[in-house]
């Protein structure tokens, strides 16, 4: 059988939306499945990244919305691979698609059903890592990949005890809501496979020396939420026991890595991501005192070293090579941990919040194994190293951190190398199961007075913070030709970018002026946009 032009992309973290978009791009049709309600990964979780400290959903979110409107690219958001059958160029994959028991077709993600629920507030919210409360009918975030609403099946009162008035019903007008969905299962043929997984954070919850019960202790991926501009605190870095300010913080490295009990591994990543941390929180409140508890720093990668070694010259971050064995806790809202210093002392520090940097586990990959994919002894998918992205089985390739952990360039890196290796393992189907996007008819100007549009983004507090946007939206209103202005909290959203559309149309606009973050990263997704509209880019 002649092989078909179209790849399954497990996973859609930043590996897989890459993957995809370099496969969609290239000429083959692209299905990104991922088992959350949305794609993003952790990287739609993170504040910044390292060694940058660049905004982390500004790189994202434009990736977020192109795979979102790309014409070769499939988004199976909620859903699980549950079987693999065939041979390269020819398999047969079996998804499982879970009910949202909301339309699919109909839903905006307007938030609507969400602020009547009578659980509104009442939940805790997994993107903030339970650290905000959400409705048991939700949009999982705000610039979230398909935006669609879901139904908690777990916890809505109409689902589990049928006992509720359902007043999101009412609120829904166009009757998106449907709490008799069901699972369905659906098959699909592909060329080839892309397993980008990714890995996920090792639970501190067995990490009981720490006293990981305690409010204050928390993981990394809790601080990325409790020092993002759009996080539950609003980028105040607060203690979540008593809402009070922070004024020392403590990481443990290699909490559960390098550890027979747990994980025997580096986790690679865990050093850097510490110090990004310190180093923001420092950016947040110089005032702060950040201390870093390490066996060594094992910061590689290109410019890693430099950053490790500003952050303690420039922002004062104290490192400290002691393995801390357990922390006691000092009091309800205090901590202590009693360590080892450089000339032998032993000290004892009082802590706000302690950080428990954990290392990466595998994800679940059961299918995969069922279809021959052989796993490393840690349950990464194994591979060899002159051929990093390829698996025991020919014609399913690997990238990022499903065959161990890996940082986000490097994933991004392997994902265009894993595109690149379906490419030639497919280039006899190439083109044969796209689809060609096509554009309304370019507005023609003929010398019209120029109708300028203004969209002034906020990007959370990351500008908002520093920048007056209603005002710099508002002197915008007065200026010559700006015939419509607003104001966006993220203006590189899908929903925001839809905005921008209809205002072309409803105010008669012939340009469109985007003051956001760098066009580096922004400037093809709104050239995409307004050409979506009718203009020209």
């Amino acid at each position: 059988m002649a092989e078909r032009g179209s790849v399954l992309v497990i996973g859609g973290g930043i590996g897989g939306i890459q993957a995809a978009l370099d496969l969609a791009e290239s000429g083959y049709h692209a299905y990104l499945l991922e088992s959350a309600p949305s794609i993003g990964g952790i990287m739609a979780m993170l504040d910044k990244t390292f060694p940058t400290n660049d905004c982390s959903m500004c790189i994202l979110s434009p990736k977020l919305v192109e795979a979102g409107q790309h014409p070769n690219i499939d988004i199976l958001s909620y859903s699980e691979l549950e079987k693999i059958e065939g041979k390269p160029g020819d398999f047969r994959v079996t998804i499982n698609r879970k009910a949202r028991r909301v339309d699919e077709e109909l839903c905006t993600g307007c938030g609507s059903c969400s602020e009547v629920c009578v659980l509104e507030g009442r939940i805790p919210d997994e993107f903030n890592m339970g650290l905000s409360k959400r409705s048991a009918i939700y949009v999982p975030f705000a610039q979230a990949v398909p935006r669609l609403a879901l139904v908690d099946p777990n916890e809505c009162l109409l689902v589990t005890k049928g006992k509720c008035k359902s007043p999101c019903l009412k609120a829904c007008q166009i009757g998106a809501i449907k709490f008799d969905q069901k699972d369905r299962t659906e098959a699909l043929d592909v060329g080839a496979i892309v397993i980008a997984s990714g890995a996920k954070a090792h639970d501190i919850a067995d990490l009981r020396s720490y006293h990981p019960e305690h409010p204050n202790v928390v993981s990394a991926l809790e601080m990325e939420r409790i020092m993002c501009a759009s996080g539950p605190y609003a980028g105040r870095v607060q203690k979540p026991s008593d809402g009070k300010h922070a004024k020392k913080i403590a990481f443990i490295q290699c909490a559960g890595s390098r550890d027979e009990k747990h994980n025997p591994y580096c986790s690679s990543v865990c050093c850097t991501y510490a110090v990004k941390e310190a180093t923001v929180i420092k950016e947040h409140d110089p005032d702060i005192d950040c201390h870093i508890f390490h066996i060594d720093m094992r910061t590689f990668g290109k410019g890693f070293e430099q950053f490790k070694n500003r952050a303690a010259d420039e922002y004062g971050i104290h490192f400290t090579r002691f393995k801390v064995p357990m922390v006691e806790v000092a009091g309800p809202d205090a901590l202590s941990i009693k360590y080892q210093d450089a000339d032998g002392s032993w000290k004892t520090g009082e802590y706000d919040i302690v950080v428990l940097s954990v290392g990466l586990n595998p994800p679940a990959l059961d299918a995969l194994q069922a279809a021959g994919v052989e796993l490393d002894e840690y349950g990464f998918v194994k591979t060899e190293v002159s051929t990093p992205i390829d698996t025991t089985v020919e014609g399913i390739l690997v990238c990022g951190s499903a065959s161990g952990p890996k940082d986000i360039p490097e994933t991004v890196a392997q994902a265009s190398g894993a595109a690149a290796r379906c490419g030639a393992l497919l280039a006899g189907s190439r083109g044969s199961e796209v689809t060609k996007k096509e554009y309304p008819d370019e507005i023609e100007l003929d010398g019209k007075e120029p109708r300028v549009g203004v969209f002034v983004c906020s990007c959370g507090k990351n500008i908002g913070g520093v920048v007056d946007v209603a005002a710099v939206t508002d002197y915008a209103k007065g200026l010559s030709c700006v015939a419509y202005a607003e104001s966006n909290i993220y203006t590189c959203s899908g929903e925001s970018c839809d905005r921008i559309k209809e205002a072309i149309a409803e105010h008669d606009l012939n340009r469109v002026v985007v003051a956001a973050c760098t066009p580096r990263t922004h400037e093809p997704l709104f050239r995409e946009t307004i050409r979506e509209a009718g203009l020209n880019r």
